[in-house]
């Protein structure tokens, strides 16, 4: 009979800034909510180091913060103080590899965040950490990485490991999962649907002008992230045939984008997955997006339609092909390539290849006695 492998101990880093909890503040604190919650219901022993706030269902939770310190007047009166929210990520990421580093009390460390200084601190560690990489090359993470670090990257698609090849070489590919029990088939509807933060590098007011010329009424659900961007972009552009319902939890974000006829993605960056996508295609609503970073990697002809980044006629041509979809086929692609599950084992395949097995169990002997002299002998199992 096989025994079953032991369970981890895991300690997932997340951001400081925002907590792992519904509604969520983006992707990357969707997949280590998901993440978390998968692998405490799979019997592993998780710790979730993650930003005030975050749900304590997921595991264990650990507030991730700089408690204990604030720089003396003299200090803050320096031309080199950067601001305080700088300096708090900064202290709190830095007090917690140094505990990592003392107290060993984890089988696997995975860093879901992005900021620098825990891959530049990651040789402190026992064995090198997991090191998500949810966003193409920045700066800060490729100086951190300089010089050879102890850490195993892991790309969360395809276009995403092409983009850090140059400094890591390749690195394998885990791509983000949706959990397919809790994002269900949809009806459809007669409405386009936009997701995520209202930021300048989503585009939202991208979808808005494109739903318009299609002749399509579009919904648009998430957080005000950046106020500017949203009152000088986006506020105008809502009224005719644009509705903003705000930030949605989980239970109305699946109701509303299944019962869209198509999702609209609009990124204005290398976007390095698109969860969003993935989303709505697990509800079997089909996606027109810019064919910008990892969205060609996430869709096919059967699930989206895609156009040239930010040509909002080609979009609005992609929103009425990907309106004839079959919803079915949609399901399918997430059902294919985006099952969490997949994502787990992967992940669980990962860490166990950076634990060392378990010390074989000593050999049981026997003693035998020939003319005085002692024997040790191996057992054999008899068939």
């Amino acid at each position: 009979m096989t025994t079953p492998a032991p369970s981890l101990r895991i300690a997932l880093v997340a951001g400081v800034r925002f907590p792992i909890a519904e509604p969520f503040a983006g992707g990357m604190e969707a997949h280590t909510w998901t993440l978390a919650s998968l692998l405490t219901r799979r019997g592993h022993d998780v710790t979730v180091f993650a930003g005030q706030g975050s749900d304590p269902t997921i595991g264990r939770v650990e507030l991730l913060d700089d408690i204990g310190f604030r720089p003396s007047a003299r200090a803050r009166g320096d031309v080199s103080m950067p601001p305080d929210e700088f300096l708090r990520e900064h202290h709190a990421y830095q007090r917690l590899m140094l505990r990592l580093a003392d107290q060993h009390c984890f089988d696997v460390v995975q860093l879901n965040c992005l900021h620098y200084l825990p891959v530049a601190m990651a040789d402190l560690l026992p064995r090198p950490p997991v090191l998500s990489l949810h966003t193409p090359p920045t700066p800060w993470l490729e100086s951190a990485l300089h010089g050879g670090r102890r850490v195993l990257p892991v790309a969360v698609s395809p276009w995403t490991a092409r983009a850090w090849a140059s400094t890591l070489g390749s690195i394998p590919v885990i791509g983000n999962g949706v959990d397919l029990e809790r994002w269900i088939p949809g009806p459809g509807g007669p409405q386009a649907v936009w997701t995520g933060r209202l930021v300048p590098e989503k585009g939202a007011h991208l979808a808005i002008d494109a739903a318009a010329m299609a002749g399509v009424p579009l919904v648009l659900a998430g957080p005000a992230s950046d106020r500017g961007y949203f009152d000088e972009q986006i506020a105008p552009r809502l009224g005719r045939g644009a509705t903003w319902v705000g930030h949605l939890g989980h239970s109305d974000l699946v109701s509303m984008v299944g019962a869209s006829a198509v999702a609209v993605v609009t990124p204005c960056w290398d976007e390095p997955f698109g969860l969003v996508i993935a989303e709505s295609l697990a509800v079997g609503t089909p996606v027109a997006a810019f064919a910008r970073g990892a969205v060609p990697d996430v869709l096919d002809a059967g699930s989206g339609s895609l156009a040239a980044p930010g040509d909002v006629a080609a979009l609005a041509g992609s929103i009425r092909v990907a309106m004839s979809l079959d919803r079915g086929v949609v399901r399918a692609r997430a059902e294919q390539t985006c099952d969490v599950q997949q994502m787990v084992d992967a992940y669980v395949d990962l860490y166990r290849g950076l634990v060392p097995p378990p010390p074989a169990a000593p050999t049981a002997t026997h003693v035998l006695r020939d003319r005085g002299s002692v024997r040790p002998r191996t057992s054999v199992s008899q068939p």
